[in-house]
């Protein structure tokens, strides 16, 4: 078995043997195989996006085969782990460990687990079966390193969720929805540069810090959902809404939507 996985195994029974020391094996899906779990997005999507590889899982081996320890390999080796009691059911207690491996030796995973496993597809299998032994070759690494660049949309959108927006304050208190958005060169490292509003509001009342607010990018996206689809365009633009459910790219002489959100 590869080292890593070999230290990610000891750590997540160490960890489920602290936490819930009357387990037994047989209580556990195949003895308690750990599984690696990269079937919902793929290697190279959480290595980019998520900065982790795809979660490791030892799951209850009853009917409702709920996950017993969950651990997540971060790309700098750190490794959190989660143990469920009460066959899943509850609250999880935590473990923080640190795998012994360089970046090339976690790099080298991640490649072998694209290529043997994601480019098979072979998806959230027993570790003990995955062939990740010995190193990747050139061409594999250089083939995994490549798939950074369709992942920076999702990557960029990722570091935006956390900055901030300038909303209208006419939005909240008012109760309408978003129609019309632009985004500028950011004023400092937390702004994203987006401004969004009505529409319909003055020079005069823009202009005026007071009737401003400071969302975070994720509330802005959580009141308005259509927004995701152009949270990560580039400065310099703007979008205007056209329909109840559309925004598109603004342009001169082109008519914004107004509506309010339904109660």
């Amino acid at each position: 078995m590869n080292k890593i996985f070999e230290q990610v195994d000891r750590y997540m029974h160490d960890a489920l043997q602290k936490a819930l020391p009357g387990i037994k094996p047989s209580d556990l899906e195949k003895d308690g195989a750990i599984f690696y779990m990269n079937g919902k997005n793929g290697t190279a999507f959480d290595w980019y996006v998520n900065e982790h590889f795809p979660n490791f899982f030892i799951f209850y081996g009853d009917k409702e085969n709920l996950g017993a320890v969950k651990a997540s390999l971060y790309t700098d080796g750190g490794l959190t782990i989660y143990v469920y009691g009460d066959k899943g059911h509850a609250e999880p207690a935590t473990f923080e460990e640190q795998v012994e491996a360089t970046e090339d030796e976690l790099l080298g995973l991640a490649v072998l687990l694209t290529k043997n496993a994601d480019c098979n597809k072979v998806w959230d299998d027993d570790i003990r079966i995955l062939k990740a032994d010995g190193s990747p070759d050139k061409k594999d690494i250089e083939f995994f390193l490549s798939l950074e660049e369709a992942h920076k949309p999702m990557i960029e959108r990722r570091d935006l969720l956390p900055k901030t927006v300038i909303v209208s304050k006419k939005v909240r208190e008012g109760g309408w929805k978003i129609s019309y958005g632009m985004r500028t060169e950011p004023t400092n490292e937390r702004d994203s540069g987006w401004y969004f509003c009505v529409g319909d509001e003055s020079e005069e009342y823009v202009n005026d810090p007071k009737n401003l607010e400071i969302w975070a990018v994720n509330s802005a996206l959580m009141y308005e959902p259509l927004l995701n689809e152009f949270i990560t365009y580039p400065y310099d633009t703007a979008i205007v809404r056209v329909s109840e459910d559309s925004f598109e790219p603004d342009e001169p002489g082109k008519q914004i939507f107004i509506c309010k959100k339904e109660k």
